[in-house]
């Protein structure tokens, strides 16, 4: 049998941790396997119980999910953690630092029960979760304010690719991109592996902060 994916949540609401340390419990291909109520105690329980998934909140005590989320993914850490960052719609700008920060994804905190373990399981696997609505409601509103002043030109991509991309950070799935580009999707998975390759991006989260940072989103 496979190991239930290990997971540790961090929440300073004691309500909220607790609802989601219940919910992720019950499933059998998940595992709580601790609970902090602040950043710090969030890097320091990980060091310890090597959780294969964090679930991090953004506003907290002592040291803020960002903080945390650089410490435990971010650049240089040699051994990173997947972290899904939960928060709130007038939370935009966190929730870009959290992305910057390392973080693999992440879920608003109205989301239903079953959105939240899919999410938790897409971010185990590997994948990034960012969710196409999402993203252009959180990311896309503020895009102005990241934008450096002069576009970049991306001379390491193909024009495809490059087009992949725009579309990427514009919250297009892969089927979307597909369907827009009349393409397949296992070519569109090429091409996003060609970007990530390239670029050295750890993953999608991470292509859609590099397109916004370089101005490749009109």
């Amino acid at each position: 049998m496979t190991a239930p994916v290990r997971v540790l949540v961090c929440d300073d609401q004691a309500l909220i941790r607790t609802g989601f340390a219940t919910i992720i419990d019950a499933q059998p291909d998940l595992e709580v396997v601790g609970e902090c109520g602040d950043g710090r105690a969030a890097v320091d329980l990980a060091g310890r119980l090597k959780p294969d998934v964090v679930v991090m909140d953004v506003r907290m005590p002592v040291l803020d999910g960002i903080g945390a989320t650089r410490l435990l993914a971010g650049a240089g850490v040699p051994d990173p953690v997947k972290v899904l960052v939960v928060t709130t719609f007038n939370l935009d700008e966190y929730v870009y630092e959290a992305l910057r920060a390392g973080a693999s994804g992440f879920l608003l905190k109205d989301a239903p029960p079953a959105q939240l373990l899919q999410g938790i399981r897409t971010v185990a696997s590997g994948a990034a979760l960012l969710a196409p609505e999402v993203t252009r409601q959180l990311v896309g509103r503020f895009a102005a304010r990241i934008r450096p002043a002069e576009e970049v030109a991306e001379t390491q991509l193909a024009p495809r690719e490059l087009e992949v991309l725009r579309l990427i950070a514009e919250g297009l799935s892969n089927s979307e991109i597909a369907a827009a580009l009349v393409i397949s999707q296992e070519t569109v998975k090429t091409y996003v592996s060609r970007i990530l390759t390239k670029l050295d991006l750890r993953d999608r989260v991470q292509a859609v902060v590099y397109a916004y940072r370089r101005g490749l989103v009109t």
